[in-house]
């Protein structure tokens, strides 16, 4: 007898950002595979632009009045969540990001009543290593961890913080983030590569949303000294705050014309593959997508050893991992690829091997749904191919 797909809500930031991509295309799939998946939000995720079967969004709008300095958002949330849960009969609300999100899957669940519609949160790293250590958030974000049905967290660094900083004792299931193999993968495209290295030179690429945390004087300096030893180019992915800085960076470390400003990318799987190297050294990373993206694309990750990457990341195999104050070990990782082309191939090829099988869709959507039945008392496991 076939078993039922579970009806899902899901809830996370709709804008440009890891924990935000990972729901969206998790809801995707669920969708795929039969679920009902309903998208709770403030606005239409970004990677929402197309009609797809068994997918329904409903959006949160928040309420001005005079009398709040600040609309309440995580009331405006519950109250949409809990009424697209009786509406449509959703037997699970998922969210991802846990302030304010799993806040108000709370409130949601006690508005429905009973213990029918269950909460999962998945942490994905900032929720729990910055926001949720304010003073003013610490209390609630342990509270909710705790009253949640399910805890997921995206590697086993997040897990360890988490019950680290929160005193945390309930169980804490690590499911790391994953790739679509189908969209990044490796592509042969020469005249993409030639106008962004018309002179043949090495391609290094840095993606994130350039904020401190990204430590993006490393990525300018590490690209300096390998400059000064062989020609390459950098690609920046990406926008954010520290923008104007790395800009003049670069300018005083002479690389204007070495730099290629590519602004906000849509679709980074069509530019990634042309590359050779990404360099990711974060101060710390509770997982690192984009270095696992690359990896799928046949391009050789140099990323930060401080958070969760060495989940996936066999350092000298698929990868590196080093120190991100180690600019010149970062350094002479992305030489020692450059210089030996074997070398790359042969670790471009153990990354998407590894990027495609452990850490692919199906293998990742089917501990998703293991858990949703365990929680819904449905027979298992399932499988999700």
């Amino acid at each position: 007898m076939l078993m039922r797909m579970p009806a899902v809500g899901i809830t996370c930031y709709p804008t440009q950002g890891g924990s935000g991509v990972v729901a969206t295309e998790l809801g995707i799939n669920l969708a795929r595979h039969g679920c009902a998946v309903h998208f709770i939000s403030s606005s239409l995720p970004f990677r929402l632009q197309q009609y797809s079967e068994n997918i329904f969004y409903h959006p949160v709008d928040m309420p001005q009045y005079p009398v709040f300095q600040n609309s309440p958002y995580t009331l405006s949330l519950a109250t949409v969540m809990s009424e697209t849960a009786v509406r449509h009969n959703l037997d699970l609300l998922h969210v991802h990001y846990a302030i304010p999100h799993a806040a108000s899957a709370y409130l949601a669940r006690q508005m429905v009543g009973g213990d029918r519609l269950k909460v999962v949160t998945t942490l994905h790293g900032t929720d729990i290593t910055l926001v949720g250590q304010e003073p003013s958030f610490f209390p609630i974000t342990r509270f909710v961890i705790d009253q949640s049905d399910a805890v997921t967290a995206v590697s086993t660094f997040l897990r360890a913080e988490t019950e680290r900083v929160f005193g945390v004792t309930r169980p804490i299931e690590v499911i790391p983030n994953f790739v679509d193999a189908r969209v990044y993968r490796p592509r042969q495209d020469e005249d993409l590569r030639r106008r962004f290295a018309p002179g043949g030179e090495h391609l290094l690429i840095h993606a994130s949303n350039f904020r401190k945390v990204k430590n993006l004087p490393a990525v300018i300096e590490v690209t300096a000294r390998v400059a000064a030893e062989i020609p390459v180019r950098l690609l920046l992915a990406g926008d954010g705050p520290e923008m104007p800085a790395v800009r003049a960076h670069a300018d005083r470390l002479g690389l204007a014309e070495r730099v290629v400003f590519l602004g906000h990318v849509d679709e980074l799987a069509e530019i990634m593959p042309a590359c050779d190297v990404l360099l990711l050294p974060s101060l710390h990373e509770s997982f690192g997508l984009v270095a696992l993206e690359a990896m799928a694309c046949g391009v050789v990750p140099v990323v930060t050893d401080r958070g969760g990457a060495a989940d996936f990341i066999q350092d000298g195999h698929t990868g590196f991992l080093r120190d991100p104050e180690d600019i010149g070990g970062m350094a002479a990782a992305v030489l020692r690829v450059l210089r030996d082309p074997a070398l790359r191939t042969q670790m471009a090829e153990d990354a998407q091997r590894d990027a495609a099988g452990d850490f692919g869709i199906s293998c990742v959507l089917k501990k998703y749904l293991d858990l949703y039945d365990r929680l819904l008392g449905l027979a298992g496991p399932r499988g999700a191919g």
